[in-house]
């Protein structure tokens, strides 16, 4: 990292994000550190992103067809020409002092290969409860894992250029889940480090079901990602424990609907999971009281139901379709065998 000041390359991601693109966008430009360059990248939105993108002195990079996220980073560093990419999404709003505070650990901390950071416990827009359910959860998980991690989060994250270009560009074929991808090749030859210096409010989903479709989705890779989220320090969002108890009230309910004596079985795994998690349920008692906790427990468990149904849903289609999960699977699948090697 040079002593001088590097250029700083901000890549947004962006689709349909008229929502919240404005304020995004203006944090970005608002930094106490001064080279900053913004690149936007609309993935094909049907909203007026690009419309607010083209208010801001920003790069405009635009996509015909929807590609997603892995995509749109990948062309957005293409345009960029900063020596330190900062990736973050269109839905959070920097910390005036975000930039400054990546660009500091990076330069102290040379085997660093990404430094990421913490969203507020405040949305960027507060919708409601179920907004500030999620908002809490991922405050809390992010808060406690502060400091070197084996998983990184490219919501709020810098990374070198020179580091990019060496563990290579986000796999096109991950519209979600590329976190952990990308952080497996990133561990083999730098460290990650999650920190409270670098702070961001984001916007969650505001409404139960669209949560709980979020959740399906993103579980429906578990199977690849659970190496990365596996490993000792690795980021935790919900417990092992939790999700087992989730899964084991789950799949005992049916049993005690239909035989009222074994309706005991899926209460006690609940109240399992209800416990599950101490810490956090200790924290939302501190910020929101007794009667949120109930709310936030409730909705917490229906997240972790969706997250269930998403795995078992996910390991089923792996089983069949080769071109489902990272690229380097299907690739493999299509490598020709060498008849000399035999099967």
């Amino acid at each position: 990292m040079p002593r001088s000041s590097p250029l700083v390359s901000v890549i947004v991601p962006a689709h349909n994000s008229e929502k919240t693109l404005r304020a995004c966008l203006t944090a970005a430009l608002a930094q106490t550190y001064g080279a900053v360059e913004v690149v936007v990248v609309d993935d094909a939105s049907t909203d007026r992103s690009r419309v607010i993108a083209g208010e801001f002195p920003c790069t405009l990079v635009r996509h015909p067809y929807n590609r997603g996220v892995s995509a749109a980073r990948n062309a957005g560093v293409a345009s960029s020409r900063g020596e330190i990419l900062f990736f973050l999404d269109s839905d959070v709003g920097l910390a005036p002092d975000a930039v400054e505070s990546a660009v500091r650990l990076l330069r102290e901390d040379p085997g660093c290969g990404c430094v990421y950071g913490v969203y507020a416990k405040e949305p960027l827009v507060d919708d409601g409860p179920v907004e500030t359910y999620r908002t809490l959860h991922l405050h809390h998980a992010l808060s406690r894992a502060a400091g070197l991690t084996a998983t990184a989060v490219f919501a709020l994250a810098a990374v070198p250029r020179a580091v990019f270009e060496e563990v290579g560009p986000f796999d096109d074929n991950l519209r979600c889940a590329e976190d952990d991808e990308y952080s497996e090749r990133l561990l083999k030859r730098h460290r990650i480090r999650l920190t409270g210096e670098v702070t961001g409010r984001h916007d969650e989903a505001d409404r139960l079901l669209p949560l709980l479709a979020e959740q399906y989705e993103r579980a429906q890779l578990l199977r690849f990602s659970a190496r990365n989220r596996l490993r000792r320090d690795a980021l935790v969002v919900n417990r092992v424990s939790g999700v087992l108890a989730a899964a084991l009230t789950m799949a005992a309910l049916p049993l005690g609907l239909v035989w009222a004596p074994a309706l005991p079985v899926p209460a006690v795994f609940l109240a399992l999971f209800a416990v599950s998690d101490p810490s956090l349920s200790r924290f939302v008692l501190r910020e929101r009281g007794p009667g949120f906790l109930a709310f936030f427990t409730t909705v917490h468990f229906l997240a972790h139901a969706a997250l269930v149904c998403g795995a078992a849903v996910g390991w089923a289609r792996a089983a069949v379709d080769s071109s489902f999960g990272p690229s380097h699977r299907a690739a493999a699948r299509r490598r020709p065998v060498d008849p000399s090697k035999g099967w």
